[in-house]
């Protein structure tokens, strides 16, 4: 079976992602290693594309992709408190000056 967003093909979660952001998630996450120059440079791409009228709402648009990613997978984020331990009153002698 093969999926399709918008006419292109995704193979991956990563393909969806970048279909969906319409920009790579590398732009924004940055990559393993990468030098202070490769980072510089990769935050000023990104810069770029926020200006550009096209993606002035992408802030806008991951907060409703992750809210519904979300909703959608609750299983993702099951998440079971832990019990807190007792806490031990440790009794306190002598008077205090």
């Amino acid at each position: 079976m093969r999926n399709y967003v918008c006419g292109h093909r995704a193979d991956t979660s990563e393909d969806f992602a970048e279909l969906a952001l319409g920009t790579p998630a590398e732009l924004w996450l940055g990559v393993d290693g990468e030098s202070d120059e490769e980072r510089a440079a990769r935050l000023d791409a990104a810069r770029d594309i926020l200006a550009d009228p096209e993606y002035c709402t992408l802030p806008d648009d991951l907060i409703r992709l992750a809210a519904r990613v979300v909703d959608e997978n609750p299983d993702l984020f099951n998440v079971v408190p832990l019990p807190h331990p007792a806490r031990r009153r440790t009794a306190r002698r002598g008077v205090a000056a």
